[in-house]
Parts: structure tokens; sequence; C-alpha cells
């Protein structure tokens, strides 16, 4: 119907003329309260945040002279964060001259990845930034 008519209609039943697909050919409206279907709305779009998860990125930091002992520690930990359903970010800091060694360090991230290979996968793999090595873990799905 036209435009005019359905004004008419929804005036005479006290109620607003609403555009619900705008782009359609024709356009697609309907007659209904507004305020009310503002508040549905609403409400929907509250609940559809309430189920969402958000997932953080935690950190654990190792240093190039770990030992076995405290990388098991770190693993453990960071283990809890991936089984959590959080992502981890494993940082590898170098300070004065650890800095010379770096290239030679890099196995600690694969010794690390490995250690957890089987509740995790690398999501980035180990990328030198700055003073540090960085790489993320995943969950398995």
């Amino acid at each position: 119907m036209s435009a005019k008519e359905a004004l008419k209609i929804a005036r005479e039943a006290e109620l607003d003329l609403v555009k619900i697909a705008p782009n359609a050919k024709p356009p697609v409206c309907k007659i209904i309260n507004y305020g009310k279907f503002k508040y549905e709305q609403a409400r929907k779009e509250k609940e559809a945040k309430k189920k969402q998860k958000t997932i953080d990125v935690k950190e654990v930091r190792l240093s190039p002279n770990i030992e076995a002992n405290d990388m098991n520690t770190k693993a453990n930990m960071a283990r809890k964060f991936l089984e959590k359903g959080d992502r981890v970010k494993v940082t590898l800091r170098f300070r004065g001259r650890e800095m010379a060694h770096m290239s030679s360090s890099k196995h600690i991230l694969d010794d690390f990845a490995a250690l957890l290979s089987d509740i995790s996968v690398i999501e980035k793999p180990a990328k030198l930034e700055g003073r540090s090595i960085q790489m993320y873990l995943a969950e398995k799905r």
C-alpha cells in the first residue's frame, strides 16, 4: 500500500509507522508502538552482550637463563590460563649482556610451546620486538 494510506491507518490506531527494512524494494514498514519496539531491541542487545565471552591475553615472562624447574612452573601457570579460555603471550626478555645472545635463545620459546603442545597451538610465532621475543599461544579447539 502507499505510504499515505499506511500512515493514516497508523494514526487511527494511535501507533507509529516504522520502517523495518528501508533498503528493500519496496521498503518494508510495520505499524507498532515505537517506544516498545526500541525497548525490546535494547533488551535483546543487552542479553546478547551478557552471553558474549571475552578472551583476555595473559602474559608469561621468561628470561634466557631460565632453569627447567622454573620453566615447568611457568608452563603450569600458562596451562591454567589456557584452560580458562584465555590467550597466553609468552615473552622472553633480554637485559644487558643477554642482548648479544638473542638468536641462540629462541629455543627456549620452542621448548615452552612443546611443554604446552597437548592443549595449545601457536597463534603467532616468535617475533623479535625491541629487547624481547614474543609468541602467542591459544587453546586447541
